[in-house]
């Protein structure tokens, strides 16, 4: 007897049926059998490459534009490549694109979100079977015990976390059964805040935090709202999540909420294995990141642990975490670790102290400084959307393989540090942008650790500021930085010209400084530039 081994991954058939409408829509397919085995993000400023088996997620690229990135799919051998139309303009020209090419054309709906789509293609790929049967249930994923909940409940069912974020949902056969709250809650992955409020007006949450019970939200039909049915997902005390059950065309089951209840417990006991399990993957990914990050560890063992390839180039992104209670520093790591994904399929993102370093493995050959400074511009307006905090950040150098990792963090590391000593404006840099910024601070920093090699006469005036509350320090520097031009050096400290004329001389005479001198202009414009002294004087009256 022939014994045939299935191909990794799932269908192109199973994984249609684990999301479909309203997210997306098949345009055409060769094969609906064929093996979808891994999912890539490709960016129209990246070089279109794809792997065989791959669900190509076409970023940035609407319609037509497409076309370059369908073709290269095909010609990687990819199975199938997901498309946002563009508004007026008729699919016709991809599809036929597609048919002559063969593989595969998904449309995406507009508003879906590229990164929630690619966290949903990644789930059903790891479990491999997206359909499930209800004695599969306890030991399948979220989307196969969301599809078992609706057939027992005769509803259309979404399981959602906490902050009512999207972990799974059942497929609909009639996509008019799904009212507007489902639809957009599907689409943006969270709930839509409108909803949300209503929801709170009514006492639903306060329900679903104080009762081990389904709590029942009547139909609305001005909201566009159906029956639903909600338990709260729980682990003892602790609330996981939900499950929502909106009735369709026809009545809910007469048993639905006992099947809910049921639902529920079998939903608690995969998400606290899920999260036991992810984390001690994460804590242990993290852990040989940040060793490769300092240099401690070479890459080998990350690389093995994750199937890199250690050849590749690579760059690294870092970023400062905002100031401010844990919730909102943790928000922005989420935030930075999903559009890190978004942006590349292998991204890898390690807290350490108070700064988040983005880690780019197997990036593309001649890939751009620009492109990488384009991504992390992106995460960080996204922070800022999120968290209503500003995020800052820095573009280490693309480097040859991962053994020069720990280079491109260095660089990264030396830009954030002027960053926060205040000298780069800017909220993304990379170290070619700012580089004079950069190499002052750490000439000063020199300066600073070691005093022997500070001019004792620019010591003794700073001093006697000190002891006399005066700014003649201050008013040197200030002419030097204008270039000897009184006027200008004057108006910036809100003096009289004559005002700055004495205090440089009465500088020069107290100290036997020759500012005539250009190594002694050198070396006092670098010494007076030191946290000590009064290089930021306030605006005098």
């Amino acid at each position: 007897m022939d014994i045939v081994q299935e191909p990794d991954g799932v269908s192109l058939r199973q994984l249609l049926m684990s999301f479909g409408e309203p997210l997306a829509e098949l345009q055409y397919a060769p094969d609906l059998d064929a093996p979808v085995t891994g999912v890539a993000l490709l960016d129209p400023e990246d070089p279109p490459v794809a792997r065989a088996g791959d669900l190509v997620l076409a970023l940035g690229v609407r319609g037509r534009s497409a076309l370059p990135v369908l073709r290269a799919a095909a010609r990687d051998g990819a199975t199938a490549v997901a498309v946002k139309p563009a508004p007026g303009t008729p699919p016709e020209a991809l599809r036929t694109a597609a048919e002559d090419a063969g593989v595969a054309l998904l449309s995406v709906h507009p508003e879906a979100r590229w990164d929630r789509l690619d966290a949903l293609v990644r789930a059903a790929l790891a479990v491999g079977r997206p359909q499930f049967t209800h004695a599969d249930a306890e030991e399948g994923d979220l989307f196969g015990l969301a599809q078992t909940t609706a057939v027992l409940t005769g509803g259309i069912v979404s399981i959602e976390d906490t902050a009512n974020r999207i972990l799974a949902y059942s497929r609909s056969a009639d996509s008019d059964e799904a009212d507007d709250l489902r639809r957009l809650t599907i689409l943006g992955w969270q709930g839509p805040e409108p909803y949300l409020s209503r929801l709170r007006e009514w006492g639903v949450f306060q329900q679903l935090r104080t009762l081990d019970a389904v709590v029942s939200i009547d139909p609305h039909p001005e909201l566009g709202l159906r029956r639903r049915l909600v338990v709260a997902i729980r682990s003892g005390e602790r609330q996981l999540g939900t499950i929502w059950v909106q009735e369709g065309s026809a009545p809910l089951a007469e048993r639905a909420d006992q099947a809910l209840l049921g639902a529920a417990r079998v939903a608690a006991l995969h998400l606290v294995r899920r999260r036991s399990e992810v984390s001690a993957d994460l804590r242990l990914t993290r852990t040989l990141l940040a060793g490769l990050l300092d240099g401690a560890t070479g890459p080998q063992t990350l690389a093995g642990h994750l199937a890199l390839d250690v050849r590749r180039p690579a760059a690294v992104l870092g970023f400062a975490l905002p100031g401010g209670p844990e919730p909102g520093r943790s928000e922005a790591l989420n935030v930075i670790s999903v559009h890190a994904a978004a942006r590349h399929r292998n991204a890898l993102v390690a807290p350490v102290g108070d700064r988040v370093y983005v880690l780019l493995p197997e990036l593309p050959r001649g890939v751009s400084p620009e492109t990488l400074r384009g991504w992390a511009q992106d995460i960080a307006d996204a922070a800022r959307r999120h968290t209503g905090e500003p995020l800052r950040g820095a573009v280490g150098r693309v480097v040859p393989d991962l053994h020069a990792v720990p280079a491109s963090r260095a660089e990264a590391d030396r830009v954030m540090d002027a960053m926060a000593a205040g000298r780069i404006t800017a909220d993304i840099a990379a170290l070619p942008d700012v580089r004079a910024q950069v190499l002052l601070g750490e000439l000063l920093e020199l300066l600073a650790a070691n005093p022997e090699v500070r001019d004792p006469r620019l010591t003794a005036l700073v001093a006697h500021d000190a002891r006399h509350g005066g700014r003649l320090a201050a008013s040197v520097l200030a002419w030097l930085d204008g270039l000897g031009d009184v006027r200008e050096a004057a108006a910036g400290l809100h003096v009289h010209p004559n005002t700055l004329r004495y205090r440089v001389r009465r500088a020069q005479q107290l100290t036997g400084l020759d500012l005539s001198s250009p190594e002694q202009r050198l070396l006092a414009m670098l010494q007076l530039r030191l946290p000590d002294t009064a290089s930021a004087p306030a605006p005098e009256k």
